[in-house]
């Protein structure tokens, strides 16, 4: 629902300097349409570039009143606060927004179009409300279709939540685009939706027919893509995780051809609520390997899917820290490492190519 083209206004109120903002973040990042105003009013004024690093001259400003002059045409919740409610503090601007005539475009697990305060202000014809964390319609089993698909694919799986799977398979395609691949990006949460404009929100599919909607979304991707075209599916969450179902479902659904392992810097354990047991992430040849265990059941071809490279998360690092960790990640795994973000994904590209 949201054109690549629409002029958007991120709400991210709280979220420029904090992880509960990932998702406008990774928008400022990634979505190569207009972003004309991000609303944050502990930031308002700021220098986005000073705030975030990212390299985007966007203004950052107080509320949606002094937003709307810059002209957007759509706003987008930034914010993946926890419990997935849309926060008090930002429900003020998404109603001057809407009675502005925007249209309003989702993530949260609350659906705002059900809110009647909110939807009684679309009173615009065509206004509308995208709550896209919503299951697709027409759901069904998984049948393995995506292996019969000519174009290779590739799955970004991680050793934790949040260490960068979106922005490993983001800025592959970036690369993979540069060099003149036909390189196509599956969403499968609610950042990798709305920069692409198409996915499935994974976590609102029941789980019966999780692997059903990953393969509608990649079968939908891949129409039309010969043998040279790359598909690189989002991951989500990890088989380390506890609390994470993810990964089996992507695996089924996508078949992959190919692997990424996606890992941050120095991180030994998986990030759990306070006061849980801690449960620790194995040595990655470990995990590797489980990995491609898994990926190759389920499977009408028999092929076994391998991990090609390894995408190091080092943005808590220096540069001579982030440099030896690189290395020690590439010994331990004899497999290319590298930071896309922080390095481009030339090398990663490079990997998956030279793999065949």
């Amino acid at each position: 629902m949201l054109s690549a083209s629409a002029p958007i206004v991120l709400l991210q109120h709280g979220g420029l300097d904090d992880l509960s903002g990932k998702t406008g973040l990774a928008m400022l990042r990634y979505r190569s349409g207009p972003i004309v105003a991000v609303i944050d009013p502990a930031f308002a004024g700021a220098d986005l570039r000073a705030i975030t690093g990212i390299p985007r001259a966007v203004p950052v400003v107080a509320d949606m009143a002094a937003a709307l002059a810059y002209g957007p045409a759509a706003a987008v919740v930034g914010l993946a606060p926890s419990g997935g409610r849309l926060p008090e503090l930002m429900r003020a601007d998404v109603l001057v927004g809407l009675q502005a005539g925007l249209n309003l475009a989702s993530g949260l697990h609350s659906r705002l179009g059900d809110d009647p305060e909110l939807a009684g202000a679309c009173t615009r014809p065509g206004q509308w409300i995208w709550d896209l964390r919503q299951e697709p319609p027409a759901l069904a089993v998984a049948t393995a279709r995506a292996a019969a698909l000519p174009c290779r694919r590739l799955l970004a799986v991680g050793s934790d939540m949040a260490v960068g799977k979106m922005s490993a398979c983001l800025e592959l395609q970036a690369e993979g685009l540069r060099r003149g691949l036909d390189a196509r990006f599956v969403g499968t949460g609610q950042a990798g939706i709305l920069i692409a404009g198409t996915g499935v929100a994974l976590d609102a599919v029941r789980v019966d027919y999780a692997a059903g909607a990953v393969e509608g979304a990649v079968l939908q991707a891949a129409a039309g893509a010969g043998p040279a075209a790359l598909v690189l599916v989002e991951g989500q969450g990890s088989l380390c995780h506890p609390g994470s179902s993810a990964t089996l479902p992507l695996l089924r659904g996508s078949q992959p051809t190919d692997l990424l392992l996606v890992h941050r810097a120095g991180q030994s354990q998986v990030r759990t609520r306070p006061g849980a047991a801690p449960v620790a992430i194995p040595p990655l040849p470990e995990l590797i390997a489980a990995v491609e265990a898994l990926a190759a059941l389920g499977r009408p071809d028999g092929l076994r899917p391998r991990v090609r490279a390894v995408a190091l998360n080092t943005a808590r690092l220096a540069g001579a820290e982030a440099d030896a960790a690189l290395a020690a990640t590439a010994a331990e795994t004899g497999l290319a490492c590298v930071d896309p973000v922080r390095q481009g994904a030339g090398q990663l590209l490079d990997a998956l190519l030279a793999a065949g």
